[in-house]
C-alpha cells in the first residue's frame, strides 16, 4: 500500500522526507537484531504503520522522528526475539541467519554522528563485520536484551542512556548487558586473515570440490572444522552439524555426485568471500565461511529457498 509520504506519491510532504530516509537505517538495524531480512522488512513496515497511524499533530510533536522510529523498531525486534526461541525449536534442522549478497553501498554509521560511550578500540565493531555470518551466529547465542543493547551501543553507537530508554532498563543494566555480549564476541573471534587470502582459500576450495580432489579439500579444512546446513524442511540438508574434515569432504563429494550439473560461483556472502551453488541458473545454496590460519574452520550452508530470496529477486534494500 502506498502512503502519502512514499517516493513518487504526488502528495509527498517534504517535511516527512527525513522519516522516509530512515528506512535503510531501520532495515540495517533490524536485520542485525533478527538475522532475517524478511523479518527486518516486516519490522520496518510495522514501524512505519505506527508512525502513519498518528495524527499530523502527534507527528509534529515528536522532536526527533528518526530517534522515535529507531526506538519503535528496536522494541518490535525485542518482542520478536523473545518469541524467536520457541519458533526455532519448531524449525526443521539447524537455523542459520539469512545470507545476504554483496552490495556496493554500505551505510557509514549512525546518522548525525554518535554519542555512544567511548569504548576500547579492540571492542569496536565495524558495520561490515557486524553483518558477517560468523558475527550473526554469535548474536544468536545472546539473550534478546544482550543482543539489542550490544547492537545499539557497539555497532550503531547509541549511548547507554539512549539504549536504556529504548529497552526500558537502567543505563547501568544496559552496560552490563553489552559487556556480557562483548565477552561472547571476544571468545568467538578468530584471527582475521587478509581479505585477499580469504578469497584465495575459497577459490582453492571451489576448484578442489569441482575436481573432486580429496587431498586438497582436506588440506583446506581445519581438523576441527564444522559444517552446518539449513534447509528448513523445504530443501535437503543435514539435520545436524557435520564435524571433521573427512566427514565434510565425503558429504561434499556426495552432493557433487548427486548433482553433477551444479555450478559453483565465487560470490560475496555477508561481506565475506563465499560460494553460491546454482542449477540451471537458479540459486539453490549459499555458503558462508570462517577462515583462520589459511584453513576453513566453519561452513554455513543455507538451502532453505525462503532464505534465498535476495539471491534470486531483483535489487533489494539490503543492509
Amino acid at each position: 500500500m502506498t502512503t502519502p509520504s512514499e517516493p513518487g506519491h504526488p502528495r509527498l510532504d517534504p517535511s516527512l522526507s527525513a522519516v522516509v530516509s530512515e528506512r535503510r537505517q531501520l532495515t540495517n538495524l533490524a536485520y542485525r537484531l533478527l538475522g532475517s531480512l524478511s523479518d527486518a522488512e516486516d519490522v520496518v513496515q510495522e514501524t512505519y504503520a505506527r508512525w502513519y497511524a498518528m495524527s499530523r499533530q502527534q507527528q509534529e510533536a515528536i522532536e526527533s522522528p528518526g530517534a522515535w522510529l529507531t526506538t519503535v523498531a528496536s522494541r518490535v525486534c525485542l518482542d520478536l526475539l523473545g518469541s524467536a526461541r520457541a519458533r526455532r525449536e519448531r524449525y526443521v534442522g539447524e537455523w542459520i541467519p539469512e545470507p545476504l549478497p554483496d552490495r556496493t553501498e554500505w551505510i557509514t554509521g549512525r546518522p548525525g554522528g554518535s554519542t555512544a560511550d567511548p569504548a576500547d578500540p579492540a571492542d569496536r565493531v565495524t558495520l561490515d563485520e557486524s553483518i558477517s555470518m560468523a558475527f550473526l551466529v554469535v548474536l544468536e547465542s545472546m539473550t534478546p536484551a544482550e543482543r539489542v543493547a550490544f547492537v545499539l551501543h557497539d555497532v550503531f553507537r547509541y549511548s547507554f542512556a539512549e539504549v536504556a530508554e529504548i529497552v526500558g532498563r537502567t543505563p547501568a543494566a544496559c552496560r552490563q548487558l553489552a559487556s556480557s555480549a562483548r565477552r561472547r564476541i571476544r571468545a568467538s573471534r578468530a584471527s582475521p586473515a587478509p581479505a585477499a587470502r580469504r578469497a584465495d582459500v575459497i577459490r582453492d576450495f571451489r576448484q578442489a570440490w569441482e575436481t573432486k580432489d580429496v587431498g586438497a579439500l582436506i588440506g583446506l579444512l581445519a581438523p576441527d572444522v564444522t559444517m552446518i546446513s539449513d534447509g528448513g524442511g523445504l530443501a535437503g540438508a543435514a539435520l545436524h552439524p557435520i564435524e571433521g574434515g573427512e566427514q565434510i569432504v565425503r558429504y561434499a563429494l556426495a552432493i557433487a555426485g548427486m548433482a553433477p550439473d551444479l555450478t559453483l560461483l565465487e560470490r560475496t556472502v555477508n561481506g565475506q568471500p563465499g560460494l553460491v551453488a546454482q542449477r540451471n541458473g537458479v540459486t539453490v545454496s549459499v555458503m558462508a565461511f570462517e577462515i583462520a590460519d589459511d584453513r576453513i574452520t566453519r561452513i554455513w550452508t543455507v538451502r532453505n529457498p525462503d532464505k534465498l530470496r535476495p539471491w534470486t529477486a531483483g535489487p533489494q534494500d539490503i543492509p
